[in-house]
């Protein structure tokens, strides 16, 4: 079902394959019911101190879906910012986030043309508003209603993939709202992000004596080159990286993220088929917008920032991520290397991230709101 995975490059290598399976009718899952039953049991926030709820809230004049679970409305916020653009964490979170909840109350949520949210809109109503600037405004806007509902001074901000464009743009534009970044997966530069994909997809299949691979990665050398960055280029660029581990470490293949939200207690089936619908709706509208994101000018940032990188990710590469925040000034920033992880993190190394989130990140906001 779910195909899709949470940088926007790959999800349009494998647009042209969901556009077909898109417009098929949506699967019937009713057979993960009693599985899912199980996850919600276990997912139950029953503290009284505790904080789960669902909600459609009109941001940036749509309807966007809105989900936050924690276990002690005191402790600090965290707005994630998920990746794709299309790809929504709400349906695979049940995975990864319940020993967060124990330290942060946790805010995902669906954003425009993605999973629930695309269910809530008609599609001709969002379609001329998917630019990244949009996608900003809406991540601030939440932001400002998150701190209201919830009597929060500042959030931290955390993204993953697509996300972190948004996010990096909503930190640099609205310091105020937010004690701290968590980029996870960051982009930085998406041009030399290509370039050491592919030259890690080349280098590994030439290595592993695979000449399919080779022949079809040098079809398109140099890459990405002076030739246009086309969707064609990058299923072949974006295919073998993957392959050799470049998404999860170690893996060839990511069951449990495609094919997550199947057990997901959050999402129907109409849902899960909007992931998809999703990715055929954004990706044309984004990609060249994407494709210019560059963020190596940015020699200041205005709030404490922490990157989370895996070390084996060729997905969107860490190499160039490591080389930003070495020279960046900030008012605090930390690099957290995950040597088991390739672009996946909160999934791959759920134990570390939460361990690095205690140790690097949730200092800054507790320091933070005693100031008030």
């Amino acid at each position: 079902m779910r195909n899709t995975v949470s940088a926007l490059v790959m999800v349009a290598a494998l647009c042209a394959a969901h556009a077909s399976r898109a417009q098929d009718a949506c699967p019937d899952r009713s057979a993960y019911a009693p599985a899912r039953e199980i996850v919600a049991d276990l997912g139950r926030i029953v503290a009284p101190t505790g904080v789960q709820e669902d909600y459609a809230v009109e941001i940036g004049g749509i309807r966007q879906w809105v989900n936050v679970r924690g276990q002690d409305r005191d402790n600090p916020m965290v707005l994630f910012v998920h990746g794709g653009p299309a790809s929504p964490v709400i349906p695979t979170l049940w995975q990864f986030q319940r020993p967060l909840e124990e330290y942060f109350t946790v805010v995902n949520y669906d954003q425009r043309g993605a999973g629930k949210t695309l269910t809530l809109n008609p599609q001709e109503a969002v379609a001329d508003t998917l630019h990244v600037q949009r996608y900003v405004d809406d991540a601030i806007a939440l932001a400002e209603y998150l701190r209201t509902r919830y009597h929060k001074r500042k959030l931290v901000l955390m993204a993953h993939s697509w996300g972190t464009v948004v996010a990096m743009h909503a930190a640099l534009q609205r310091p105020d709202l937010f004690h701290a970044y968590v980029g996870i997966g960051q982009v930085i530069n998406v041009r030399t992000n290509e370039q050491v994909s592919f030259d890690y997809g080349l280098r590994t299949a030439r290595a592993r004596g695979n000449t399919d691979a080779v022949r079809e990665m040098e079809s398109i050398a140099p890459y990405p080159g002076d030739a246009p960055i086309t969707r064609e280029r990058i299923i072949i660029a974006r295919k073998w990286p993957q392959f050799y581990g470049g998404l999860t470490a170690y893996r060839d293949e990511s069951k449990y993220f495609f094919q997550g939200p199947r057990l997901s207690p959050d999402y129907d089936d109409a849902a899960r088929c909007a992931i998809n619908a999703g990715s055929v709706l954004t990706l044309g509208r984004l990609l060249d917008e994407f494709l210019r994101v560059d963020f190596t000018g940015v020699k200041e940032f205005p709030i404490p920032v922490v990157m989370f990188m895996g070390r084996h990710d060729y997905t969107t590469p860490s190499e160039p991520t490591a080389a930003w925040l070495a020279k960046v000034r900030a008012p605090y920033k930390q690099g957290v290397w995950f040597e088991r992880s390739a672009h996946m993190i909160p999934w791959e190394e759920p134990g570390r991230t939460l361990v690095s989130l205690l140790e690097d990140v949730r200092p800054l906001a507790v320091e933070g709101d005693r100031t008030r």
